[in-house]
């Protein structure tokens, strides 16, 4: 019997037992591990911070496998939990068979839009965070030659990237963006081996800074970063403590605040399309001690006068989502 289905039965037969739904929500972690510093940790983090708040508890699994998915979804919704989130893109297609299963289930998708009237689709306006920390790395780099490292070659990716380079290209419209994905399949998420090979090889045609949005694999890249005596970007979680005083700063995407407010309002949340972006901290750049003294006040001032325009519209990032191309950048 596999973990999963141990746990998944243990919570079937705990629902069953009790005679009533189990009043705990789950959450399901993408490939890539629970702990991945990154995106699915900060997943963890906003559950663990309403678990702490309200002394409850909730379900939770780490995907080994891509067939795992329509299973964990249906073992949790029929044990009662509820509401269910999972993280990931790649939970789409299945969820949007599944949800209509279980009408009475409420649950949240995060990365992906998915239609159904019992379904949360929360998305981010991850160009305009990265937009913001290009802007930090041409302000830092010495070399006018910046990376970026991707880890599943997918639209989402290239999302993060386009914004990215439009930031570098704004304050240093001579910069080079080198940029590398990590693969095609979602092994690209969970390789720090690769991804520390990438660094090494943007490193060799003169990036001094290199921002990744590689999941697991990001460790690897900041590692290697850190090794050469480089600056890195982390992403989705803040990574800055990693490496202190070599990465630049992290592009937060508020993956916590997400699964905290599900979590918080339970079955009753209100389902459709949730976008997240600058104009409500969904998406951010992180400044703390590990990396506040690589922060000038005139690069804080810089990036929060591009803030404010953003929001305001004044500044239009592009969007790789709505419109597969990217001025600022080759692939």
């Amino acid at each position: 019997m596999t973990i999963l289905n141990k746990f998944l039965g243990g919570a079937a037969a705990l629902a069953l037992t009790s005679g009533a739904a189990l009043a705990e929500p789950a959450l399901i972690f993408d490939l890539g591990g629970k702990f991945d510093k990154s995106f699915n940790e900060a997943a963890f983090n906003g559950a663990q911070k309403w678990a702490e708040e309200t002394g409850n508890t909730f379900r939770e699994i780490e995907l080994t496998s891509e067939a795992q998915r329509e299973q964990a979804l249906r073992r949790f919704a029929e044990a009662g939990a509820n509401p269910v989130v999972m993280t990931g893109f790649a939970f789409g297609s299945v969820l949007g068979e599944v949800a209509p299963d279980y009408p009475d289930t409420t649950f949240a998708i995060i990365d992906m839009v998915v239609d159904a009237p019992n379904v949360r689709s929360v998305v981010f306006n991850e160009h305009e965070g990265s937009y913001l920390v290009g802007m930090l790395a041409a302000m830092a780099s010495e070399t006018g030659t910046v990376g970026f490292i991707g880890g599943m070659d997918i639209p989402l990716i290239r999302k993060f990237a386009c914004g990215y380079a439009q930031g570098v290209k704004a304050v240093n419209p001579d910069a080079t963006v080198v940029a590398n994905m990590t693969g095609t399949t979602p092994a690209a998420w969970n390789d720090p081996v690769k991804g520390g090979e990438l660094t090494k090889a943007q490193i060799s045609q003169g990036a001094d800074v290199v921002y990744a949005a590689a999941g697991g694999t990001g460790v690897g890249v900041l590692q290697a970063a850190a090794d050469a005596d480089i600056l890195s970007i982390g992403v989705d979680s803040n990574q800055n403590y990693l490496h202190p005083g070599e990465v630049l700063t992290s592009m937060l995407k508020r993956v916590d605040n997400a699964v905290y407010e599900a979590f918080s309002q339970g079955p009753e949340m209100e389902t459709g399309i949730q976008v997240l972006g600058l104009a409500d901290d969904g998406v951010g750049y992180a400044v703390d001690d590990n990396n506040a003294s690589l922060i000038t006040d005139e690069m804080t001032a810089a990036v929060e006068d591009a803030k404010a325009k953003i929001v305001s519209g004044e500044v239009q990032v592009h969007d790789y989502m709505s419109d597969d191309s990217c001025p600022a950048i080759d692939f």
